[in-house]
């Protein structure tokens, strides 16, 4: 098992085009834990954002009754990819994983793959 700052650190460096990672609860909007980013990529900002779009589909499920879960939300951007992962099992509930990609060097099946890995290794 992984702690935050382990596994946001791997996926920065292991996975191809990642220029930011967060840990996020979406219950407050915080991020728990950020590597990468930089002044075009606020992580502070983009959990916070974030959060309502995941909250927004949470209830989105609920309105239409569907007895599913996320896996993960993707937004595609010119320039970028945004990977939202939330967190399963083990009291996880509440949190999610966010990924910020180059577009024109990342293989998104293989973020996803890699992503999925991280998450089940990550102890929060």
């Amino acid at each position: 098992m992984a702690n935050t700052e382990a596994s946001l650190k791997e996926a920065l460096t292991t996975i191809d085009g990642a220029i930011g990672a967060a840990l996020v609860d979406y219950t407050s909007g915080m991020a728990l834990g950020t590597v990468g980013g930089g002044k075009d990529l606020d992580l502070t900002v983009a959990a916070a954002g974030n959060t309502d779009v995941v909250r927004a589909k949470v209830r989105t499920l609920e309105l239409l009754g569907l007895k599913d879960e996320i896996e993960d939300i993707l937004i595609t951007l010119g320039g970028q990819y945004h990977m939202i992962r939330l967190l399963k099992g083990r009291g996880n509930n509440g949190l999610f994983l966010y990924l910020a990609l180059d577009r024109t060097r990342a293989n998104l099946a293989m973020a996803r793959h890699q992503l999925s890995g991280i998450e089940a290794a990550l102890e929060v």
